[in-house]
């Protein structure tokens, strides 16, 4: 359910429904957790029966929701501490931050910390990923619907997209860190915007307000970026066999490709991580 669908189809919810529904938003966007689909498919379902004024129905749905995400929530947090104890981990566990994972192996790397984004198109189906030295990575598919946002620069705005998807990975970016990106005219707007001129941006890009209210995400970024002078965005070149260039590289692609063929992205993305970041660290090493 995109968006737009989902905030119309709560106009026909009343006061206390809507604002139970409103809460359980974020639960109704894809996952490949199997609990937090069970989360989503209970909250369709209530706005289905609004649809058809059935609101008793409504109200009970919400209930096994909001039951439903408690329990998998309380689940998550337990998962977490005991990650944070170096104890085992839930399976489910990394959905708490969708498509985000590390490989805790180079948490408490001492290295200057060095990442790598990228951003892959074919047709209608996209992708982004990014890699980090201390182990963080990240994918994300994106399959447009019939308003998209992004405007003619389709793969440039993805490109920076996947900047912003990297940078969020943590509360505050660590001061210093290098970013590599592949795409020159990416890496021209992150310096113009870390140069002041936040208002640049790509042709075509549409500057409205998203859902929610929420800043467009290449305003957010070209905001942040303006904010760090310390962080460094640096070109590399593409399929150079830079190891973390190809790491985000593999992780675009397979984002891509998940959007029409169902596979396990979670095991299959760790793994390569993992072997590229061992390349980039014996590097290092030599």
């Amino acid at each position: 359910m995109r968006p737009d669908e989902f905030h119309r189809a709560l106009e026909r919810l009343p006061a206390p429904l809507h604002d139970r529904a409103l809460a359980l938003r974020n639960d109704v966007k894809p996952r490949r957790c199997e609990s937090c689909t069970a989360v989503g498919d209970a909250v369709r379902l209530a706005l289905t029966a609004a649809h058809y004024d059935e609101l008793g129905s409504a109200a009970q749905l919400l209930d096994t929701a909001e039951q439903l995400a408690a329990r998998h929530h309380l689940a998550c947090r337990t998962d977490l501490a005991a990650v944070s104890a170096g104890g085992p981990t839930h399976p489910d566990w990394p959905q708490h931050q969708p498509g985000r994972g590390q490989v805790r192996r180079w948490a408490d790397t001492s290295a200057r910390l060095t990442a790598a984004t990228d951003a892959s198109w074919k047709g209608r189906a996209g992708g982004i990923g990014y890699v980090a030295s201390d182990g963080h990575y990240g994918l994300r598919s994106r399959h447009p619907g019939r308003v998209d946002p992004t405007g003619c620069a389709r793969v440039l705005v993805s490109e920076l997209r996947a900047v912003e998807f990297l940078l969020t990975a943590y509360d505050t970016p660590p001061a210093g860190m290098a970013v590599l990106v592949d795409s020159l005219p990416a890496l021209n707007y992150l310096h113009r915007w870390q140069g002041g001129e936040t208002g640049a941006m790509p042709a075509g890009y549409d500057l409205r307000p998203r859902h929610a209210g929420l800043q467009p995400t290449l305003v957010r970024l070209a905001e942040l970026v303006a904010r760090r002078p310390d962080l460094a965005f640096a070109h590399v070149k593409a399929h150079a066999h830079h190891p973390l260039n190809e790491a985000a590289d593999s992780l675009a692609h397979m984002a891509r490709r998940r959007v029409e063929e169902p596979f396990d992205v979670h095991a299959r993305a760790h793994e390569l991580v993992e072997a590229f970041l061992r390349d980039w660290h014996g590097a290092l090493a030599v």
